[in-house]
C-alpha cells in the first residue's frame, strides 16, 4: 500500500509557508518540513503551525532537504515522499492527482507538469525548462517537458539505489536522469501554477551560481551517456524487491520479448549508418548522442556498429567512391594506387561511403527487423 509523507522544504519562505502547510493538510495529514536553515521567522511560523519539522545546522541545498526527508520517511516506515515547495507556486489540489499516479506506477518518479499557459511565467523558467529537457533527451532518450517542476513523487526505495552528487537546485536534474538509467519510470502529471508579479516574486535560484551547477552537471551527464558502458538497472522481484539486473542478460534478452522489432532494426540502421560513414571520430559522437536522444536500444546499436569495421566497409567505399570519379572500378592495388595516391582514396572513401552508408544501413536494418520478427512469432530460438 502507498503511505505517501508530503515534504515542504523551506529556505526563506515563512511569509507563504502558513498557506502552503493549510491546503496541503486539507488533504494529507503527514507533512514533514524540512528547514534548510533559514534566516527569516520560519522557525516561529513552524511552532505556531504545530507542524513536524527537521531543520539545517547550516544551508544546505533544496537537494539535501530531499535527501534528509527520503531518511526521515524511510526511518518512519513511508513508501513515498512528494515535495511541494514552500513558496505557494503549487496548488495542494493538484497532490491527489499525483499520488493516484503513484499508485499506478509505485516504481517511478511522478512529476507536476506545470502548465505555463498562465499569467507571470518569467522567461526563464521557459528557457529553463527546454533546455533541460533537451538535455535529458539526449542523456536518456526519454522526452520529459518539465525536469525543474518542484511538485514531485519519490519512491523511498528510490535513494537506497541513487546516490545523487548534487544537492542543490541541481539534485532535481540528476536524481531524474540516474533514476532513468537504474530502470525507475518517470511520468508526468499536468498540474497549474502560480507566479507572482515580478516585483512580488521571491526566488532562490542564484542566476550564475546555479545555472553554472546545473551546466557542468550535464557536461558530466552527457560523457557518462556516451561512454559504452551498461548502466546498472534495477527490476522488481518475485517479492517485490528491487534486484540488480545483470545488464548482459539485459542484452540477450533484447529480440526475445522486450523490445519491438520496428525499434531494433531502427537502432541497428543508425549504428551501421554511423559507422559506415568516413567521418572518424565525429560519427562516433553523432552515433552515440544520436542513441541517447532518440530513445534507440542501446546494446543493440553498440553491437551492430561493429559490422562497420575495417576492411571490408572501407575498402567498398572506395571502391564506389573511385567508380563515381571514374566511372570504371578500382583494380589494380600496388604502391601507387595505395601509397602515392593515398589522398585520392581518402577522399574516395569519404564519397563512396555517403553512399554505402545509407544503404548498408537500410539493409542491416530490414534484416534485423525481420529477425526480430521471427523470433517474435518463436519460428527462431523459441527454445533459447
Amino acid at each position: 500500500m502507498l503511505k505517501p509523507l508530503i515534504v515542504i522544504p523551506l529556505y526563506n519562505h515563512a511569509k507563504t509557508l502558513g498557506k502552503v502547510f493549510s491546503g496541503v493538510k486539507e488533504y494529507y495529514k503527514d507533512i514533514l518540513i524540512v528547514n534548510d536553515a533559514s534566516t527569516d521567522n520560519a522557525e516561529q511560523i513552524i511552532k505556531e503551525l504545530g507542524a513536524i519539522s527537521i531543520k539545517h545546522s547550516h544551508n544546505m541545498g533544496k537537494g539535501q532537504a530531499i535527501l534528509t526527508a527520503a531518511a526521515y520517511a524511510k526511518e518512519n516506515n513511508f513508501s513515498h515522499i512528494l515535495t511541494i515547495d514552500a513558496d505557494d507556486q503549487h496548488c495542494p489540489k493538484d497532490l491527489p492527482k499525483l499520488i493516484d499516479k503513484a499508485k499506478e506506477f509505485p516504481y517511478s518518479i511522478i512529476i507536476g507538469k506545470r502548465d505555463f499557459n498562465t499569467e507571470n511565467v518569467p522567461g526563464s523558467s521557459k528557457f529553463g525548462r527546454a533546455f533541460s529537457g533537451f538535455w535529458a533527451r539526449v542523456q536518456t532518450g526519454k522526452k520529459i517537458v518539465d525536469m525543474q517542476s518542484g511538485l514531485r513523487v519519490y519512491p523511498v526505495q528510490l535513494f537506497d539505489y541513487i546516490k545523487p552528487n548534487s544537492t542543490h537546485f541541481d539534485f532535481e536534474v540528476e536524481i531524474i536522469i540516474k533514476a532513468i538509467w537504474a530502470g525507475f519510470g518517470v511520468e508526468e502529471v499536468d498540474v497549474s501554477v502560480k507566479y507572482p508579479k515580478r516585483e512580488e516574486r521571491v526566488s532562490h535560484f542564484k542566476l550564475f551560481k546555479d545555472n553554472l551547477r546545473i551546466s557542468i552537471l550535464n557536461t558530466k551527464l552527457t560523457i557518462r551517456a556516451l561512454l559504452p558502458v551498461p548502466y546498472q538497472q534495477y527490476a522488481k522481484s518475485e517479492d517485490g524487491k528491487l534486484a540488480p539486473v545483470n545488464p548482459f542478460k539485459v542484452v540477450k534478452e533484447q529480440l526475445k520479448a522486450k523490445e519491438s522489432p520496428k525499434r531494433l532494426g531502427i537502432s541497428a540502421a543508425w549504428s551501421v549508418f554511423w559507422g559506415s560513414l568516413a567521418l572518424p571520430g565525429v560519427r562516433t559522437m553523432c552515433l552515440l548522442t544520436g542513441i541517447g536522444y532518440f530513445n534507440l536500444n542501446r546494446p543493440v546499436s553498440l553491437t551492430m556498429d561493429k559490422l562497420a569495421m575495417p576492411p571490408f566497409i572501407p575498402a567498398l567505399c572506395i571502391m564506389v567512391g573511385y567508380y563515381m570519379r571514374h566511372g570504371y572500378w578500382l583494380t589494380e592495388f600496388n604502391l601507387t594506387t595505395l601509397g602515392y595516391q593515398a589522398g585520392q582514396r581518402i577522399w574516395e572513401w569519404v564519397l563512396g561511403s555517403l553512399v554505402v552508408a545509407p544503404l548498408f544501413a537500410l539493409i542491416i536494418g530490414i534484416i534485423v527487423f525481420l529477425v526480430g520478427k521471427l523470433i517474435r512469432k518463436g519460428i527462431i530460438f523459441s527454445g533459447r
